[in-house]
């Protein structure tokens, strides 16, 4: 299962590190609603967060996201 956020993970937020590091306990807080739709079987998931601009100003970005499965194959052998 897999989505794709709905925007940029960004140091402003707090998301990344100045050396572009995930902080990987923030996110896990920031973006539980969206954990917890992915281990949840849902199909999509609304989620609302706040942004920073670069010039300071904050803001809010919305949107509900599509919660895809990928399919999987059997590997294929190798020809001898």
């Amino acid at each position: 299962r897999f989505l794709v956020l709905h925007k940029e993970l960004d140091a402003d937020d707090g998301e990344l590190t100045r050396t572009n590091k995930v902080r990987r306990g923030f996110i896990a807080e920031k973006y539980d609603v969206l954990i917890d739709a992915l281990y949840g079987g849902k199909t999509s998931q609304y989620i609302e967060t706040q942004v920073k601009f670069e010039d300071g100003r904050t803001g809010s970005v919305s949107a509900t996201l599509r919660i895809d499965d990928t399919k999987t194959f059997v590997p294929v052998k190798a020809a001898a």
